[in-house]
C-alpha cells in the first residue's frame, strides 16, 4: 500500500534504482523518497512532475571536490561549485581539506571552513579532514567534530600549507586512524621514481605533454600503492587511494582484494575519456597530478572499474584562475595540475561508458551509490524509499558541444570546451527542492552542511 498524499510525484518510464531500470512513480515527501510505486501509481490530485522517456537518476556524489574557499575563493567558492554541481547532477559533495587558507587540519579550521559555506551551497556538503606533518593531536577533535575521514599527500601538494607525510609520519598517522576507526584517504605518488625523471629530462620542451608525462611515471604511483598495502596489513585500516591513474596498480589491488584487505580506490572522468597521444602542446588544461595517460592505460581502467578493482568515479574537481594554467607559455611543468569537471562529470563519463556498452545502472553505481557507500552517506545514492530525495533527471541521448558559457564554476577552463558529449541533465533535486532546470541553476541555496554520523 502507498503511503499518505505525497508533496509531489516524480516519475518516469526509465527510473534506475539498484533493482534496475523500470517505469516509476517516486513519491516524495519532506524532502524523502516516500515510496517507489508503479508508473501509474498517483494519487488522484498529487502534484506530479513527467519525466517522460528521460532517465531518473539518483543525485550523484561526489566525495573528491576541492572549494578553496576560505584564502583560495578566487580560485573556486561555495556558491560557485556547488551551482556547478546542481547543474551536473551533483547532490552531495565532500571538500578536499587543502588548498584553503586555513586548511582543514583542525577543528578550529573545519569551524572557519563551515562558517564559509553557510548559506552559499545549493547542494549538500560535507568535509574531510586534513593529515600533516604536525597535527597528530589534532586529528581526534577533527574526528569528533564530522569529518568524514582523513587525506594526506605521499608526495608535494602543491600548496605550502598542505605538506606531505614521509614514511614515519605515515605510520604515526596510521596508528591514530586505527585508534579512532577512521578512513584515511591518499594522494598515492612516491616522490623517489618523480625526483629521478624530473631529472631525466634535462632541456626537454615543456610544452610538449610528453615532457609532463614522463616527469609523473607510473612507477610513482605503483609503489605508493604498494606501500599503502602493507600500511593495512600493518594496522588493519581502511586505506583509500584517491584519483588512480597508472592501470599497472590495479594487480595489487585486485590480490589485496583477495586478501581481504580494507584497501578502495577511485579514478576520475579525465582518466576514463582523455588520453595522452591526444593532447595538444601546449594545452595545460588537460595538466592533473597524477597525469592523463596513454589510450591503452585508460582501457585498463575501464577494466578495472568494470571488474571491481576500481571501486566508483569521482571529479577530484580542482580549479585555479586562468593564468595559472600559464596560457600564455603553455608550460606543463609550471602549470597549475587541476581539472575542472564537476559539472560536466556525468555527461563525459556517460559518453565514454556507452560507447563500451555500460548501462545507466552502471552509471548510478559509479558515481552515486558507491562513493555515498564508501563516505557513510546512508541516506544518498539511490533510488529508494527512505532515501532523500536528490534525484536527476537526465536525457541520455541527447549529445551537445561543451561552451564556455555554460559552466558555472569560477574560471571557464576545461580540457573538454568543444568536445561533443552525450546526455543533457534535464534537472536536479536536492531533499525534494528543485535546484536546476535545463541548464539554469534556479531558487536559493539549499544544500546543507553534512557531518559523519
Amino acid at each position: 500500500m502507498l503511503p499518505a498524499m505525497p508533496d509531489f510525484v516524480l516519475r518516469s518510464r526509465r527510473v534506475v534504482t539498484p533493482e534496475g531500470e523500470r517505469p516509476a512513480a517516486v513519491h516524495i515527501r519532506a524532502g524523502v523518497i516516500a515510496a517507489v510505486g508503479d508508473f501509474d501509481d498517483v494519487p488522484a490530485g498529487a502534484p506530479t512532475v513527467e519525466g517522460g522517456e528521460a532517465a531518473l537518476l539518483p543525485g550523484l556524489v561526489d566525495i573528491h571536490v576541492h572549494v578553496n574557499e576560505p584564502g583560495r575563493t578566487d580560485w573556486e567558492g561555495f556558491a560557485t561549485a556547488t551551482r556547478a554541481a546542481a547543474a551536473g547532477g551533483v547532490t552531495t559533495l565532500l571538500d578536499m581539506p587543502l588548498n584553503s587558507i586555513p586548511p582543514t587540519t583542525t577543528a578550529a579550521h573545519l569551524a572557519v571552513k563551515r562558517a564559509a559555506a553557510e548559506g552559499q551551497c545549493w547542494v549538500d556538503v560535507g568535509f574531510w579532514g586534513g593529515a600533516v606533518p604536525d597535527n597528530a593531536a589534532d586529528l581526534k577533535a577533527l574526528h569528533d567534530a564530522g569529518v568524514f575521514g582523513f587525506k594526506a599527500f605521499l608526495v608535494d601538494s602543491g600548496v605550502a600549507e598542505f605538506a606531505c607525510l614521509d614514511t614515519a609520519a605515515l605510520a604515526a598517522v596510521a596508528g591514530e586512524m586505527a585508534v579512532l576507526g577512521a578512513t584515511l584517504i591518499v594522494h598515492a605518488e612516491t616522490p623517489g621514481p618523480i625526483a629521478v625523471a624530473t631529472a631525466a629530462l634535462g632541456h626537454a620542451d615543456p610544452r610538449r605533454y610528453a615532457t609532463y608525462l614522463a616527469s609523473r611515471p607510473p612507477a610513482a604511483e605503483e609503489q605508493a600503492v604498494a606501500q599503502l598495502v602493507e600500511l593495512v596489513r600493518a594496522h588493519g585500516i581502511h586505506v583509500h587511494v584517491v584519483h588512480l591513474s597508472a592501470a599497472g596498480a590495479l594487480a595489487q589491488l585486485r590480490a589485496a582484494h583477495a586478501e581481504g584487505l580494507t584497501i578502495t580506490a577511485e579514478t576520475c572522468p579525465h582518466y576514463l575519456a582523455l588520453a595522452a597521444e591526444d593532447v595538444p602542446d601546449g594545452a595545460t588544461a588537460h595538466k592533473c597530478a597524477p597525469p592523463v595517460r596513454e589510450a591503452a592505460n585508460r582501457e585498463r581502467l575501464w577494466d578495472g572499474l568494470r571488474s571491481g578493482a576500481i571501486d566508483f568515479v569521482v571529479s577530484d574537481h580542482s580549479p585555479c584562475p586562468s593564468d595559472l594554467k600559464r596560457p600564455d607559455d603553455g608550460d606543463f611543468l609550471q602549470a597549475w595540475g587541476g581539472i575542472s569537471s564537476l559539472q560536466l562529470g556525468l555527461r563525459v563519463v556517460w559518453t565514454e561508458a556507452r560507447r563500451r556498452g555500460a548501462s545507466l545502472g552502471d552509471i548510478a553505481r559509479w558515481m552515486a551509490e558507491g562513493p555515498a557507500r564508501f563516505a557513510g552517506l546512508e541516506r544518498k545514492g539511490s533510488v529508494e524509499t527512505g532515501k532523500d530525495a536528490d534525484l536527476v533527471l537526465f536525457d541520455p541521448d541527447v549529445e551537445s558541444t561543451v561552451q564556455r558559457d555554460e559552466l558555472e564554476h569560477r574560471h571557464k577552463l576545461s580540457p573538454y570546451l568543444g568536445h561533443t558529449l552525450a546526455g543533457r541533465v534535464v534537472a536536479t533535486w536536492v531533499r525534494g527542492v528543485r535546484v536546476q532546470r535545463n541548464g539554469h541553476v534556479a531558487g536559493d541555496p539549499a544544500g546543507r552542511l553534512l557531518e559523519r554520523t
